[in-house]
């Protein structure tokens, strides 16, 4: 049978849009959820009836390191908790078999996106990602270690994880100006081969140009890995530094959902089985993509039923 792991797609940027907050906040998604939980619950419920399999928590900026800068880190484990709460109604509501999907607890970049210069010293982050599991296993069926800008950080989250007995699934995002390297310039060549050392389970490209995705999607394809991709919708990142907001970028007007889902079965043709939607790949998105898959005589699962840590 012609499996795909089926992921949802850019929760933050939904949820952002969706806020009476007129500027994003540095916390992103988790200010709103805050602020107001019912859009993340409608969020979840969207992308659930949009037919993804695999269901992100939104707590991606919920790392110590950033609550310290720019919220309350006293808030850290009742914020996880409260995402997962969330998700959890989402679930209730739609009223959907829980074993057909996974819940995705969320190992993301501990400090900012994109910007490998400002990433913690390994055993730091080690430290700092085993908290994360701690405050989120409970309720969560895997972790995503996702947007992974340089090799270090991702080593160090895949440590953490390994602590506790849990498969690694790891997101980089890449340069894009089609140079098949890491945002840190690390050659992704190399980030796979010591990423397979370090007993990752799946690879996958994030947050990163489709286009560029194109270009780099062959490198895991060569390493005999399960692999895959999801792709984002914006202009550039470049303008993103730590501390600045997401106003800062702009969605792509000429890549259509239609264009989208070209890339994705394109790198379906290469090998891939993972596959979902990153920042501006919204609900509609997903379920065009989903409603074609399926056509195409695909089946859309979650990790846990399919064979990738068999």
């Amino acid at each position: 049978m012609n499996n795909i792991v089926f992921l949802d797609g850019g929760l933050g940027q939904e949820i952002n849009k969706l806020s009476f907050n007129r500027k994003s906040h540095p916390l992103w998604s988790l200010k709103v959820m805050y602020d107001q939980p019912e859009i993340v619950l409608k969020v979840h419920l969207d992308f659930i009836q949009a037919g993804a399999k695999v269901l992100s928590l939104n707590n991606y900026t919920a790392t110590l390191p950033r609550l310290t800068k720019y919220g309350d880190p006293k808030r850290f484990h009742q914020t996880h908790k409260l995402a997962s709460t969330i998700m959890l109604e989402a679930i209730k509501i739609a009223n959907i078999d829980r074993k057909e999907i996974d819940v995705a607890g969320c190992l993301p970049p501990l400090v900012a996106s994109y910007v490998s210069s400002e990433a913690l010293p390994f055993n730091e982050s080690v430290m700092q990602y085993q908290n994360l599991i701690m405050s989120q296993k409970e309720n969560v069926d895997l972790f995503l270690i996702e947007t992974m800008s340089n090799i270090s950080e991702a080593k160090a989250a895949i440590s953490a994880l390994q602590t506790f007995g849990i498969p690694a699934l790891v997101a980089l995002t890449i340069s894009d100006d089609f140079s098949n390297t890491l945002r840190s310039g690390e050659k992704l060549e190399l980030a796979v081969e010591q990423l397979a050392e370090s007993g990752v389970s799946a690879l996958m490209l994030n947050c990163s140009l489709p286009e560029s995705i194109d270009n780099a999607l062959p490198i895991l394809a060569k390493s005999g890995l399960p692999f895959g991709a999801y792709g984002n919708r914006f202009k550039s990142v470049q303008e993103l530094t730590p501390g600045s907001t997401v106003d800062k970028l702009s969605a792509r007007e000429d890549l259509s959902i239609k264009a989208y889902s070209e890339f994705v079965f394109r790198w379906i043709d290469i090998g891939a089985t993972i596959i979902g939607g990153c920042c501006e790949i919204g609900p509609s998105y997903i379920k065009h993509l989903s409603g074609a898959l399926k056509q195409s005589g695909y089946h859309l699962v979650s990790f846990r039923q399919s064979d990738i840590f068999n």
